[in-house]
């Protein structure tokens, strides 16, 4: 399993913790976000700083 392929694992077994309780939910989606952030490049316009240029 190459690193691609572990992050996205990691993503779907983040998803499978959620409970849809919106408070209880919020660290896991700040790490789903962080981990989907590096499958996909994205990175803020400022690249000098990681997730914390888009408000996450």
């Amino acid at each position: 399993m190459n690193e691609l392929d572990a992050l996205k694992q990691e993503i779907e077994n983040l998803k499978g913790k959620l409970t849809g309780n919106m408070m209880e939910d919020m660290d896991i989606r700040d790490k789903i976000h962080n981990l989907e952030m590096k499958v996909s490049g994205t990175k803020p316009m400022d690249t000098r700083i990681d997730c914390v240029g888009c408000g996450s």
